[in-house]
């Protein structure tokens, strides 16, 4: 896949610019980054859950 050059970025800029406008583009900006932070936070929520159950299964059962 190849990468994206500054020219490439420039251009997406300006169409963004253009479909959103110069106000609601942070608006815009803001709701990507919340987004992108809550799937992280969820993303790690279920790696550490997936490690607890896969230490619980590991674990030997204790002789009463």
């Amino acid at each position: 896949m190849p990468s994206l050059g500054p020219t490439e970025l420039i251009i997406i800029l300006v169409l963004a610019l253009v479909l959103f406008g110069a106000g609601k583009l942070g608006d815009v900006g803001s709701a990507l980054g919340k987004s992108i932070r809550e799937f992280r936070r969820a993303s790690t929520d279920d790696e550490t859950t997936k490690d607890k159950r896969t230490e619980e299964r590991t674990e030997p059962p204790r002789a009463s």
